[in-house]
């Protein structure tokens, strides 16, 4: 019984050593600012003891004025150190040692197995035999047809008929509760190339289907983040009839190419750089991000961006082969986020 007393007691000591050292230094804080409000002078960092913890303060406001000083001290002293490196960098000169590259979990990527080299020929003979060899061989040209699900709301048809205006020779059709099923072979009939059909939930629009005519495949998105022309600040005046360039940036393994040519082939071949329209499909950590800009040149060395939308971010779901069939077709691949997403560093696209 003795030793737990001992115990019991050597705790409260130490507990009421450190309060009576937190009081100290919130009256200290305190007095502090009584003379910077005198004097008109700026309050000075607290120095916090090594073992002193801002959460035992009991009072709030007192606990918020001392975390407020604790994070101006941090901030002084990381400028410090900023400077200082500075200085020596100016004294080595073109001695000074390169600039460390920041971590990222783009650069710590997970590396896969799957990436792309231009160079390998089971790559090169992939693209001469697979679905879209006949658009890049220029054998044909895209025709598009932009549909709705059944009943769509005013913001999915603004984003349609937005989007005809971005994709040359884009038709939209208004789908009165026909079925994909019938909808895609009056399509092959009628030598439409590739299928977009936006889905929509509660009004806005959170998907899109694009199948490549006639014989697939067939890529499911989840769409987000979705601004039309008149909800984007700054924006230009409505683009020309001119055909844009298109931009694919990230799709490094097998699967993000095949995304990629999927997303080309909804263009024509020849962009007409006279237009000075740019359509971008940008992939970062799997999300496809689709801006339209047109770029303005300033003077002989400036060139500025002036973006003209609509805007909205694409993640893949699913990749099927063949044309839309939700019940019997073969899927290439699917979005398993239990089985797939065990790493923040892991990229499928």
């Amino acid at each position: 019984m003795a030793k737990s007393g001992d115990k019991s007691s050597s705790t409260e000591k130490k507990s009421l050593k450190r309060k009576a050292a937190a009081e100290e230094l919130q009256d200290a804080a305190f007095a502090g600012d009584g003379a910077t409000e005198s004097e008109g002078q700026p309050p000075k960092a607290a120095a916090f003891p090594p073992g002193f913890s801002i959460s035992e303060i009991k009072n709030k406001q007192r606990r918020h004025l001392m975390f407020m000083r604790w994070k101006q001290q941090q901030r002084k002293e990381k400028l410090a150190a900023k400077k200082k490196l500075k200085k020596e960098r100016e004294a080595l000169g073109d001695k000074a040692p390169p600039k460390p590259v920041p971590k990222t979990i783009d650069n710590q990527r997970v590396y896969d197995e799957t990436t792309v080299d231009p160079n390998d020929e089971e790559v090169a003979y992939d693209e001469a035999t697979d679905e879209f060899a006949s658009y890049f061989n220029k054998q044909t040209s895209p025709k598009i047809l932009i549909t709705t699900s059944d009943r769509p709301h005013g913001r999915t048809v603004r984003l349609c008929e937005q989007l005809s205006t971005v994709i040359p020779n884009s038709h939209v059709y208004y789908r009165r509760g026909l079925a994909l099923k019938k909808i895609i072979p009056q399509c092959i009939t009628r030598d439409f190339t590739d299928l977009i059909v936006i889905n929509e939930d509660r009004k806005t629009p959170n998907g899109l289907i694009l199948s490549h005519l006639p014989n697939g495949p067939t890529a499911h998105f989840k769409m987000s983040s979705v601004r039309l022309r008149k909800e984007i600040k700054r924006r230009g005046k409505d683009p020309t009839e001119h055909i844009p360039e298109i931009i694919l940036n990230n799709f490094t393994t097998r699967l993000g190419h095949s995304i990629g040519r999927m997303f080309a082939s909804v263009f024509p071949h020849n962009p007409q750089f006279i237009g000075r329209q740019v359509a971008t499909f940008h992939n970062q950590r799997d999300y496809i991000f689709f801006r339209f800009h047109r770029y303005i040149f300033r003077s002989e060395k400036k060139v500025g961006i002036q973006e003209l939308g609509p805007r909205f971010t694409l993640k893949l779901r699913s990749l099927q082969k063949g044309t839309f069939d939700s019940k019997y077709g073969e899927y290439e691949w699917v979005h398993k986020p239990r089985e797939m997403d065990t790493s923040r560093r892991k990229f499928h696209l």
